[in-house]
């Protein structure tokens, strides 16, 4: 297990951990939380050996195997396959193993260099990466693309899967989810579910960390404060912890009160300064309980819209995309012949798994790109706030808050849009303190800030507009739960639109109430909920894994029984053929054998697994068909239950289904 005894931590002169104490057993899947700053890294620093305590005693088991996400860029021209292999490091030391071995030429040495390359999974490594990336959004035509051809956000992605790559026992994640699409999220969610080791997460996904995690530790004021349960369970404890501390405080002050009226009557009168004397070291002794100042939470609102033009616009045929490149090539069209309209007062929230256009769209209603063709028409007096996926794309890195707000204005004052902003600069310095920048905070570069403060500022930007259409895509990448709560409340009473991509389900749930699916080069509405999204996105997996499965059974593909068992083509006679032929008919019987042993029990496995597979297929179809009739309140809740549990061991089963399969694949080729 893991220790820590009144651990005292220390970065630079700031107090990180101040006589904390904490266990973790092994096994346990823990969310690790607090505000930011208050030292969340730090702790993961210390768990995995990059600092030291600065007092007190932290143990962690020796033999354990630790695995975390590497947070540099990777820059390598290393196929994508490759990279994440590379993340076995069991399977790694076994290889310079066997390439030992064979250099000494001691045969002892190099069967039992083989037999541990075969122990650390050699034979289905391909497969394992192969799943990792897949399920983490790649395509299949990306396995094999250099590690530098994908962009910042893609290389973070192989990053992930590399450390899941790696056998360990504690795995440490630092917001997992920020490069992630919600079908991404959902994949990964079901795989920490499996993962038998501890587990220590650090995320701002309230969704996320309620899925996977059993345990929460709280990070605040330099002290760990361990809770059972997910992270709605330690919501409800802490705030009835807080309830009661604020009671204990108050009664405290009232006694504190009494004994200081007595000490301030009497301490002057001879005949009861012994009596005064004595409730001084009374008031001395008291243990004093720390008052609820918690700090305040962040909030801002979006000021009322000038006004609300209805329809805010109408989109007719247009295709998104992206233009001709300086290169020649030709322009990429990725969503067709869209029409549709999008009305004042709308909360639309924008779903469709990666790379089918989310953000293409987003970023052509923001006038980002323009439409490839069709024609997108705005009403009088839009104004579009706009908060890209990534806040650099509309900050610069070397200018301060305050120069960034003074742009805006002079930028709107240019273009008419005033709309009764304070323009004076200690108008903007007054906003900018709205947002959580005072003092010499408005002077500090940007490219200095934490990912939260960036995007604080951009939401700055964008209130300070009173925008009456809000783009939002990917709004919460970088900010704490208490923002994010925030966020949501403002985003609920402004009285523009809302048009949001995200991966946070708590803020869709909260904010949208319609949703647009972007899928199969089209937009369409989606009839459902963000429950019934999480299962279509399951149900595509399903049919990509059947399509991999129709394509490996394929006939005369490599690992089809007729493939693998029948004979190899006679070779071309010559001179010499007949005196070889039945030497070579012996040979030809023992590799067939050979094979036939070897695929036996993955094909016993893949058997298993697919009738696995029909049964929970079959008991989906029965929990969803007896939903579609009259239940009790009671009974619904059930099956509904039942049907989670069904529906997540089938994509367990599948995901075992394809490992198998490519393992046959691997081993017939």
């Amino acid at each position: 297990m893991i220790t820590l005894r009144n651990v005292t931590l220390r970065r630079g002169a700031k107090v990180v951990l101040d006589g904390a104490s904490a266990t973790l057993n092994p096994g346990e899947k823990v969310g690790l939380v607090g505000r930011n700053g208050a030292g969340k890294s730090s702790l993961f620093g210390l768990l995995n050996g990059q600092l030291h305590e600065d007092g007190g005693d932290f143990s962690i088991p020796t033999h354990w195997r630790m695995a975390q996400v590497a947070q540099e860029m990777p820059e390598t021209s290393d196929p994508a396959t490759q990279f994440v292999i590379e993340g076995d490091t069991r399977l790694l030391m076994a290889q310079r193993q066997v390439v030992q071995a064979e250099a000494s030429g001691d045969g002892d040495h190099m069967a039992h260099a083989y037999m541990e390359l075969q122990d650390a999974g050699a034979h289905d490594a391909v497969a394992r990466a192969q799943t990792l990336i897949l399920g983490l959004g790649f395509g299949l035509h990306e396995l094999d693309k250099p590690v530098n051809s994908f962009s910042g956000g893609w290389r973070m992605r192989l990053q992930l899967a590399r450390a899941l790559m790696c056998p360990s026992d504690l795995l440490l994640l630092d917001e997992p989810t920020n490069h992630l699409d919600l079908d991404a999220l959902v994949w990964l969610e079901a795989w920490l579910k499996r993962y038998a080791g501890t587990l220590i997460v650090i995320s701002h996904d309230r969704e996320f960390l309620d899925a996977v995690t059993d345990v929460t530790l709280h990070i605040n004021g330099g002290q760990l404060t361990r809770y059972s349960g997910n992270y709605s369970r330690f919501e409800d404890m802490r705030a009835e912890q807080l309830a009661q501390q604020q009671q204990s405080f108050a009664r405290q002050q009232d006694k504190i009160a009494h004994l200081q009226r007595f000490i301030d009557r009497f301490k002057a009168k001879a005949s009861k300064a012994k009596q005064a004397q004595s409730r001084v070291k009374a008031l001395e002794r008291m243990e004093k309980i720390g008052p609820v100042l918690v700090d305040a939470d962040f909030t801002f609102e979006f000021a009322e819209p000038a006004n609300l033009p209805n329809p805010m616009l109408a989109m007719r045929r247009v295709d998104f995309g992206y233009p001709p490149s300086e290169a020649g090539h030709e322009p990429l069209t990725i969503v067709r012949e869209v029409t549709r309209s999008v009305q004042a007062g709308q909360r639309i929230g924008i779903l469709g798994a990666n790379g089918q256009g989310k953000s293409t769209v987003v970023k052509t209603v923001a006038h980002e790109l323009a439409p490839l063709a069709g024609q997108i028409t705005e009403g009088k007096g839009l104004n579009i706030g706009y908060f890209a996926q990534q806040e650099l794309d509309v900050l610069r890195p070397d200018e301060n808050p305050l120069q960034h707000m003074t742009r805006l204005a002079r930028d709107v004052l240019a273009h008419g849009r005033h709309q009764g902003q304070g323009m004076r600069e200690q108008d903007l310095r007054n906003f900018l303190g709205g947002f959580q920048f005072s003092g010499d905070q408005v002077m500090q570069t940007v490219g200095s800030m934490s990912g939260g403060e960036k995007a604080r500022l951009v939401l700055c930007m964008i209130v300070w507009q009173r925008p009456n259409l809000l783009l939002l895509d990917e709004p919460t990448n970088h900010l704490d739960l208490a923002t994010r709560e925030a966020l949501s409340v403002a985003l609920n009473e402004f009285e523009g639109t809302v048009m949001l991509v995200s991966h946070d389900r708590a803020l869709l749930r909260a904010v949208c109430d319609e949703f647009w699916l972007v899928s199969k080069g089209g937009i369409e509405p989606f009839e459902g909920d963000l429950d019934d999204y999480q299962r279509y996105l399951l149900d595509v997996a399903r049919q990509a894994r059947e399509n991999q499965r129709s394509k490996i059974a394929a006939p005369g593909h490599a690992s089809s029984a007729s493939a693998v068992d029948r004979p190899s083509a006679a070779p071309s006679t010559g001179p010499s053929q007949p005196a070889r032929g039945a030497e070579q008919r012996r040979q030809e019987a023992q590799r067939r054998q050979h094979m036939t042993e070897k695929l036996r029990p993955l094909r016993k496995a893949l058997e298993q697994t697919e009738k696995l597979m029909e049964q929970l297929q079959q008991e989906k179809s029965r929990l969803e068909a007896e939903l579609s009739g009259p239940l009790a309140p009671g009974s619904i809740a059930d099956a509904g239950r039942r049907l989670k549990t069904v529906l997540e061991d089938l994509a367990s089963a599948e995901n075992r289904w394809l490992e198998l399969s490519e393992a046959i694949e691997a081993s017939a080729s």
